[in-house]
C-alpha cells in the first residue's frame, strides 16, 4: 500500500456553543463556525447533544443538518430521548458516548460489554434508518469485539489518556497508552470496523497519530476553539490538517522505504 488511505478532520463546535451559552445570547454561532471549518478544509462537523444542553442545542442540530455542506456527526448518548431526535434529525452519522452530568467532557470510553444488552436495539433501528453508527470506546480488544458483534460499522478510540501523559511528559505511560491505540486500530480493521480516533488532541499528537494507516478520522474540537481565539476558526483548521497530511506522508514515506527494501 504505498499509497495510505486519506485521513478525514472532524471539526467539532459544541465548545463555540459553550461561549454563545455564557452569556445566554446568539453568538457565537455554531452553525457559523461550522461553515468556516468545512471553508477551511474541514471533512465533516460533530456536535454533542448533551442530556442537560449545556452547550449544543436542539436547534442547533437542525441548523446543522440543514445549513453544513459536509457529514454531521452527532455524538450523543443511548437514550430513548436522544434516539428520537436522531432519527427525527438524519445526520450522516451517531457517536454513541458515555455521559454523566457532572463530568466536565467525555471521561472515557463506553463499556460496550457492560451494556450490549441495552446498545443493540439503538444500534439495530440507526442502522435501519440509514445512519452510520460509531461507537466511542477505549482501544480495548473486548471493547471492540463487542463492537463488531453489535454490528456498528465504525469506532471511535478514546485517545484521551495518551494525549494526557504526552503533555504530562510521562513518557512510559505514553507510550503504552499508544501501543494500545495501535493495536486496537489494527484488531478493530481485521474485524472490518472502520476506526477514527479523538478525544485530547492536538497538533502535535494529530500528526504523531496520522501515522497510523487504520485510522481514517480524528474528530478534534476543545483545542482548535481555544486556538482560534488567537489566530481564527480557519486557520487553526488549516494548520491542522497541514499536521495531519504531514503525519499521513510520513506513513506513505514509510510504506514506500519498505516496498523497495
Amino acid at each position: 500500500m504505498l499509497n495510505p488511505p486519506p485521513l478525514r478532520l472532524g471539526v467539532n463546535v459544541d465548545h463555540v456553543a459553550t461561549l454563545r451559552n455564557a452569556r445566554a445570547g446568539e453568538r457565537p454561532d455554531p452553525v457559523r463556525a461550522a461553515l468556516v471549518a468545512i471553508e477551511a478544509g474541514a471533512d465533516g462537523i460533530t456536535a454533542h447533544l448533551r442530556e442537560d444542553r449545556r452547550h449544543i442545542r436542539d436547534d442547533d442540530m437542525a441548523r446543522l443538518k440543514a445549513e453544513i455542506s459536509k457529514p454531521l456527526n452527532f455524538e450523543m448518548a443511548a437514550t430513548e430521548d436522544m434516539l428520537r431526535i436522531a432519527l427525527a434529525t438524519k445526520p450522516h452519522a451517531v457517536c454513541l458516548v458515555p455521559e454523566r452530568r457532572e463530568e466536565l467532557t467525555t471521561e472515557g470510553g463506553l463499556d460496550v460489554v457492560g451494556q450490549h444488552n441495552a446498545l443493540a436495539p439503538f444500534i439495530a433501528r440507526l442502522n435501519d434508518a440509514g445512519v452510520r453508527v460509531s461507537l466511542f470506546i477505549a482501544a480495548d480488544p473486548a471493547q471492540i469485539e463487542m463492537a463488531a458483534r453489535l454490528r456498528a460499522p465504525v469506532i471511535e478510540i478514546h485517545t484521551g489518556a495518551w494525549c494526557d501523559a504526552v503533555v504530562d511528559g510521562h513518557t512510559a505511560k505514553a507510550e503504552s497508552e499508544w501501543r494500545r491505540i495501535v493495536a486496537g486500530a489494527v484488531l478493530a480493521r481485521t474485524a472490518g470496523l472502520e476506526v477514527h480516533a479523538g478525544h485530547g488532541l492536538d497538533y502535535a499528537t494529530a500528526e504523531s497519530i496520522a501515522e497510523v494507516a487504520e485510522i481514517m478520522e480524528l474528530n478534534i474540537g476543545y483545542y482548535m476553539i481555544g486556538e482560534a481565539l488567537f489566530v481564527g476558526l480557519g486557520e487553526t483548521v488549516r494548520t491542522m490538517r497541514a499536521a495531519m497530511d504531514r503525519g499521513r506522508a510520513k506513513l506513505g514515506n514509510l510504506q514506500s522505504r519498505t516496498s523497495r527494501a
